[in-house]
């Protein structure tokens, strides 16, 4: 079966010891960062159709790689979250804005 998908580190371990041969190559940065998009774009999907809280998780897993790529640590992430929070609010009162009049 054909995949062609980024992966975690220790998926072609775990297909090694289920007894299958996986076929890997390691993407250089620019492919990483694109390869990291378009698993992102894969675990929101999955999220939207399971609703099931790891695949926010896994959503997390790939925000947190993707923001080592910009050199950004989950501390320091997670700082500029609450500082916008701060800011502007988070999303808990689900306010939906339908127009600026």
């Amino acid at each position: 079966m054909n995949y062609d998908k980024l992966v975690r580190d220790r998926i072609p371990e775990i297909i090694e010891e289920n007894g299958d041969t996986p076929k890997t190559h390691v993407v250089d940065n620019d492919e990483y960062e694109r390869r990291l998009d378009e698993k992102l774009d894969e675990e929101v999907a999955e999220f939207h159709e399971s609703g099931d809280p790891e695949e926010l998780a896994d959503v997390l897993e790939v925000v947190y790689a993707l923001a080592d790529c910009v050199d950004v640590s989950p501390d320091e992430l997670e700082r500029l979250r609450a500082e916008k929070a701060d800011e502007r609010g988070g999303f808990s009162n689900g306010i939906v804005l339908e127009r600026v009049e």
